[in-house]
């Protein structure tokens, strides 16, 4: 070691001479090539800021405090406003709100349906009970009518016959009550139509779909009726006895009722659940002025035009009666239903004491004053006259509503997303000058990053699906189904890992000095933003409304830019994150809630989607729509942290755990009443004749159709279950697979079906087909006249054979025209009127041969309110499912002839 004394010290002595200098302290003489330096040196965290950050980047331990955050304003904010109901009125509230709606009234008059129990087309609980019901109240209600308004009821019966779904819609004697209530004296000849249904599905009692909205319509009456405010129009309320059928009944009143013609707006009132708010889905179309209305009357507003599309782009399975009134009335209006706890829609756990008061307060409140105002509107003197287009619409967190027409939307998306590409575009400009990089070369920067970014969106796309195509090749669907949460981990964290870790190594492998990662993340969303508002450009040349969506997102996160850029803090390394997040918390929470309402609404339909759909593959790309909507922002900030590869790794850690949570008894999808699995169960009898009108072949067993994609969770534990076959080798010898097909649903996916053989069925009335006469008209023409007799509900399938073809028939005549392909089908109900139904069908042979068949007729029946004659072996067999099994059972049968 040496000593002190061979030390050589300099020291530096402070000179004006700028030569001697130390070149980092000249002002003013910087060379480009040194900026970097100084752009790190000047970035160092100063005061608090060194608690965050290290290194130009944030610590990673604050990584689960800022992915918390955000969670943190999903759990409290945007699921509450989601399911927020308002304070429910009781009885003794009456005398204080007089005007009001009172939600224990309401609760009363469904408790007084719903006893009635399944209220089925054809069923003395339908077709007299709850007639009863209903007309008794409007009895009571007359009684006590006030000074201002009148009230009539009629009840029509009618008959008719339209195309649903590709079949021929049939229907004779279905009721409907008809109640009207008017000012005194009015000589208004414009009425307001409020539609909701009392009939039910056979399996059970309809509390939700549609006892809770008739429960309403009923109440809302009695405060009209009572009210001293004076509506300007009339309002027809149809209590619509044959929606399931389905829509029966609201075409028998369009086409057929003598109040039909004046009915010139509809509020259309049904249910895909139990409770939570009513969603408006469907408005128009082309009648701005509704909206405007809806906008001006509702106290608690849910709409979106989002549903809307994905409504009429058939996303959802279902149908309701507006279609009805909107294609063979030409009435414009608003189409609204409930939602929430979708797993007992169409089951026997869809009670009334389950559902919400609060939910009757809700709808009750905007039913009536949209009443009043639609029939206070002077739209509704000519309606025709304001069919101006289409509209844009969403409710903000259940706080106001969003409404401009679809123009305005145009204009709208196009100046935000040109406005955001702008604001992207003068952001990189910035960038390159502050990072003193040729403008050439920060537009290449862009580009590799916008390649990035679509990368990364595809591999989080794929990873999602693959999660998807994995759970159901391991046997482990819809474990999602009961633990909703399990979908965070199963595929919003295997896109989010997709989408963050291309950027990720395209940092790592790409690192540059002169390129600080805070000015590349920031340049990463920047893409991203212009990603959405390319999107939100060809999404509004398609004439897609739902592009609001992502102009919502251009438009905040644009506001961050701007901030940024006349701060000046888009040039530091981490401090600009701040306005961005800031920035971001409005549109996420909005669009968290906005999601959450989709999602509570389309899990539960993934039970009813049938075995042929893999609703994994859904749920993925669902995941990745909304991931992408609410996180595109988000996800980029996981670069700002230390250790970002590891965070990023860690979202597969979660889908890790997720998998095998799935393959526990916790991952099993079904819990008894609350979120049940389905089965349609026929106890049929199969009955096949030859051209001899001998029997060729005649069968009975239980033919099963399944509701969703995990048939095999029953296979061990159901009495013969392991007998179960496929009926894939009667499809392709028999018309229609020679089963009893329920409806088009059912047709369409006759293949999955199940078959198991057992003993013959106790069946009612037989249906029965007679050949009343049968006349050659020409050498190549043949005239069938006949007679159809059996039970309520009825299914008719007509096939030509050997080169003949049905010309004409009675039926209804758009399957002929417009060249169906056959076999035809006729779905045929009635309700008060069991009289047998007539009709004839001509068919032509070109070679004028009729030694063989030209006609085969199939007749199927179901006795789907009898539970009378299910059989001790049927109901040991039914019983025999689990306890998490809702199963619908009913006695049917098929036979076929040839003419």
């Amino acid at each position: 070691m040496s000593s002190d004394k061979n030390v050589r010290r300099r020291v530096i002595t402070p000179t004006t001479d700028a030569s001697n200098t130390d070149p980092l302290l000249r002002h003013g003489e910087l060379h480009v090539d040194d900026k970097p330096s100084l752009f790190a040196f000047l970035q160092q965290p100063t005061g608090c800021e060194r608690v965050f950050i290290s290194y130009e980047k944030i610590k990673w331990y604050w990584a689960p405090a800022f992915i918390g955050f955000w969670l943190l304003l999903y759990c409290a904010i945007s699921i509450p406003a989601s399911n927020h109901l308002p304070r429910p009125l009781t009885i003794k509230d009456e005398a204080k709100y007089p005007e009001r709606f009172i939600a224990e009234r309401a609760e009363m008059n469904l408790a007084n349906l719903v006893a009635l129990g399944p209220r089925v087309v054809g069923s003395r609980e339908n077709e007299l009970e709850a007639v009863n019901v209903i007309s008794s109240r409007m009895r009571t209600l007359r009684a006590q009518l006030g000074a201002v308004h009148d009230i009539e009821v009629d009840v029509q019966v009618a008959s008719g016959s339209y195309i649903h779904w590709g079949a021929v819609n049939m229907y004779q004697s279905i009721q409907n009550i008809v109640v009207k209530v008017s000012p005194k004296g009015s000589k208004s000849n414009t009425w307001v139509l409020v539609n909701s249904h009392y009939d039910t599905v056979p399996a059970g009692p309809g509390a939700g779909d549609d006892g809770s909205m008739v429960a309403t319509m009923m109440e809302t009456i009695r405060v009209l009726v009572k009210s001293k405010q004076a509506l300007k129009h009339p309002v027809v309320f149809l209590f619509n006895g044959a929606e399931e059928n389905p829509l029966q009944a609201s075409h028998a009143f369009i086409t057929q009722h003598k109040w039909a013609k004046n009915c010139k707006a509809l509020i259309n009132l049904d249910s895909a659940g139990n409770g939570g708010r009513e969603i408006l889905f469907q408005s128009g179309p082309n009648h701005p002025w509704l909206m405007k209305s809806y906008r001006r009357a509702i106290k608690h507003p849910y709409a979106s035009t989002l549903a809307e599309e994905m409504f009429q782009h058939n996303f959802i399975p279902s149908d309701t009666d507006f279609r009805i009134f909107r294609d063979h009335g030409a009435v414009p209006g608003l189409d609204m239903a409930y939602q929430y706890n979708g797993y007992v829609y169409h089951t026997k756990y869809d009670r009334a004491e389950i559902f919400p008061r609060g939910s009757f307060q809700n709808t009750g409140d905007n039913l009536l004053s949209l009443i009043r105002e639609i029939s206070s509107a002077p739209e509704l003197e000519d309606t025709s006259k304001h069919a101006e287009g289409h509209t844009v619409y969403y409710d903000v967190m259940g706080w106001f509503l969003v409404f401009y027409t679809e123009t305005e939307g145009i204009i709208l998306n196009v100046v935000v997303a040109i406005g955001a590409i702008v604001a992207c575009g003068l952001a990189i400009k910035l960038m390159s000058n502050k990072m003193g990089i040729s403008l050439k070369k920060i537009l290449k920067h862009t580009l590799h990053m916008f390649v990035v970014l679509i990368l990364g969106v595809v591999a989080g796309a794929a990873t999602a699906i693959f999660i998807g195509v994995l759970m159901d090749v391991m046997h482990l669907p819809l474990s999602w189904f009961t633990h909703n949460w399990m979908m965070l981990g199963l595929y919003f964290c295997p896109f989010f890992f997709g989408l963050a870790i291309v950027p990720a190594m395209y940092f790592h492998y790409t690192k540059d000095d002169r390129f600080p990662i805070g000015q590349r993340v920031q340049l990463l969303m920047h893409c991203h933003c212009l990603f959405l508002a390319l999107l939100t450009l060809v999404l509004t040349m398609c004439s897609i409304r739902s592009a609001f969506v992502f102009m919502l997102t251009c438009l905040f996160y644009t506001v961050g830019v701007v901030f940024n850029l006349s701060t000046s803090l888009h040039s530091r390394n981490v401090i600009w994150v701040i306005p961005h997040i800031v920035c971001y918390v409005p549109p996420f929470v909005f669009f968290a809630y906005f999601s959450h309402g989709f999602l509570v609404t389309f899990i539960p339909m993934l039970g009813r989607f049938g075995d042929s759909v893999n609703p994994e593959l859904i749920l993925a790309v669902f995941s990745v729509a909304v991931g992408l909507l609410t996180c595109g922002f988000v996800v980029p900030m996981l670069h700002m942290f230390r250790k970002s590869k590891t965070i990023i790794c860690s979202l597969m850690a979660i889908t890790l755990i997720c998998i095998i949570i799935a393959a526990t008894p916790l991952g099993f999808p079904y819990r008894p009443e609350t979120s049940v699995q389905r089965f349609n169960i026929l106890h049929a009898k199969r009955t096949f004749h030859d051209a001899n009108n001998n029997v060729r072949r005649s069968e009975s067993g239980y033919f099963i159709m399944p509701q969703d994609r995990r048939t095999y969770s029953v296979k061990n534990k159901v009495i013969n279950m392991t007998m179960a076959r496929d009926v894939k080798d009667d499809c392709k010898k028999e018309m229609n697979c020679g089963f009893p097909l329920y409806n088009m649903r059912w047709l369409k996916t006759r293949a999955r079906g199940l078959w198991i053989p057992a003993s013959e069925p106790v069946l009612g009335t037989v249906p029965v087909v007679k050949v009343i006469s049968k006349k050659q008209t020409t050498p190549t023409r043949m005239r069938f006249e006949m007679q159809l007799s059996g039970p309520d509900h009825m299914g008719l399938y007509i096939q030509p054979l050997n080169s003949a073809r049905v010309e004409k028939w009675s039926f209804h005549e758009t399957p002929l025209r417009l060249g169906f392909k056959p076999p035809y089908y006729i779905y045929f109900s009635y309700g008060v009127n069991a009289a047998p139904l007539n009709f004839w069908v001509e068919v032509e042979k070109s070679n004028g041969i009729w030694s063989t068949p030209s006609l085969e007729l199939g007749v199927s029946g179901f006795w789907i309110h009898h539970k009378e004659l299910l059989t001790s072996d049927f109901t040991k067999f039914v019983k025999s499912f689990p306890s998490y099994v809702d199963a619908v059972p009913w006695p049917a049968s098929y036979e076929t002839w040839l003419y």
